[in-house]
């Protein structure tokens, strides 16, 4: 990282069709502005945070810690992505400004950060990426410590950590973004409330789509992205991932983020959307609902066998049992219904064999995974805890089978063809089961329909 001081500011980030700025303008901009404090209350955070970052000080006794938030990220030329910090990051910390680094060592934690353009450099009116006037007013280190509960020094000031202490950064060191995804497993009463506002604000957001249905068939899987993104921006921050608005056989890949297509009639149309709340936690849904507002009867048969499989899957959450008993429970439900359809070469109990596994053609792929601030939460983990261990009270998990019959497979009958049917939800493990965060959305067929015609 470049460090430069008071005396010698860094050149502001310009373009080069950006207006010549003589001497005697820049000054005139330099002097009379009056100050205005910005109002940030302290962080309901704030207290949680503190806790965090004293557990992970304590996985690296006598070393030093260095956890970034990371800077912009460009989009196209000269034009950014809206910022959206590290996870960890803001995890420990509650900051969401760019260019912050957190440093923890002997106990002690500071967060270095970008605060607002000083008022006599050019940069407050002529910075495209910090200047107060092109991309508004950053908080000051002291609003930020306020707000935060922590010291807070200029971003400048980050030492250069050349002595002989152990450094640990976020960004290369395998085993402190291990240890700070581990800690993050187990959410807080804090978290779970913001994961419940998350599901909350995604139910509206689903609503809103099915509300606006005729202006749906007409723009078709654009229409839901763009009112969906409404929704999570009038509410959220974000969406918390790209939202898939899979109409017709486009719901049979996984990940169909393009969402140009149709929404036709006789159809279905497969919607995984979720919203990422201000704190940054993300909700993560999934309904698959008959266009028509009705499922024909193979859809529904089609639909029942998933649900059954979900709901199987949701039954086996409970503190102890293995992170992959949802998986398993779904998975024989879909095993054996793939069976009764007569489309497996071999038997239900010889597919479901760990060496065969010939039912995951039509399947693809896991039925959960954790869910938090990412919404494929704690990624670094051990895969001996997740997704080797055991499910423990206050980990937060999705339950989300599905059946996928691809529009050329030639192993199905044709009218099976092009459907993909999902369901997915949010489910928090409790002391003695678990609790539906999403079940807000109707999930049964007769409820899908109930819903949709209440609505449309």
């Amino acid at each position: 990282m470049s460090e430069t001081t008071d005396e010698t500011p860094a050149d502001p980030k310009t373009e080069s069709h950006d207006p010549a700025v003589p001497a005697a303008y820049a000054a005139f901009m330099r002097e009379g502005w009056g100050n205005r404090d910005l109002e940030l209350p302290r962080h309901p955070i704030a207290d949680w945070a503190a806790a965090r970052r004293a557990k992970l000080a304590e996985a690296f006794p006598g070393e030093r810690l260095v956890l970034p938030a990371g800077t912009y990220k460009v989009r196209a030329n000269d034009t950014d992505y809206r910022f959206r910090p590290d996870t960890a990051h803001t995890y420990f910390t509650g900051n969401q400004t760019s260019d912050a680094v957190l440093v923890v060592e002997d106990g002690e934690s500071v967060l270095y950060a970008r605060p607002r353009s000083e008022r006599d450099t050019d940069e407050f009116f002529r910075d495209r990426q910090y200047g107060e006037l092109w991309a508004g007013r950053r908080p000051s280190a002291q609003e930020i410590s306020d707000s935060l509960g922590i010291e807070v020094r200029h971003v400048k000031d980050l030492p250069s950590f050349d002595d002989d202490r152990k450094t640990r950064d976020l960004t290369t060191d395998q085993d402190l973004g291990r240890v700070a995804d581990e800690l993050r497993l187990v959410k807080d009463e804090w978290e779970v409330a913001e994961l419940q506002e998350a599901c909350d604000i995604t139910t509206l957001g689903f609503e809103d789509s099915v509300r606006e249905w005729d202006r749906v068939l007409e723009f078709g899987e654009r229409w839901i992205e763009g009112t969906f993104f409404r929704r999570a921006r009038a509410m959220g921050n974000d969406i918390g991932y790209d939202s898939i608005c899979a109409g017709g056989s486009h719901a049979t890949t996984l990940h169909w983020i393009d969402n140009t297509g149709a929404i036709e009639p006789g159809k279905l149309v497969l919607l995984d959307m979720g919203v990422e709340g201000h704190n940054l936690y993300t909700a993560d849904v999934t309904r698959t609902l008959p266009v028509d507002g009705t499922f024909t009867p193979l859809q529904r048969d089609l639909y029942d066998l998933v649900f059954t499989a979900q709901q199987k899957g949701i039954e086996a959450v409970r503190p102890g049992v293995p992170f992959l008993a949802a998986h398993h429970a779904a998975m024989e439900v879909l095993a054996h219904g793939l069976a009764d359809m007569g489309l497996l070469p071999v038997s239900a109990e010889e597919a479901l064999d760990p060496e065969s596994k010939l039912y995951a053609r039509w399947t693809l792929h896991g039925t959960s995974h954790m869910l938090g601030m990412d919404v494929h939460d704690c990624g670094r983990t051990s895969v001996d805890i997740y997704p080797k261990g055991d499910l423990a009270e206050g980990m937060v998990l999705t339950v989300e089978p599905g059946l996928y019959f691809q529009e050329d497979d030639l192993l199905v009958p044709e009218e099976l063809r092009g459907i993909g049917i999902r369901i997915e939800d949010d489910i928090l493990v409790t002391a003695d089961g678990s609790t539906n965060l999403s079940a807000s959305l109707p999930r049964t067929s007769a409820d899908v329909e109930e819903w949709m015609g209440s609505r449309r």
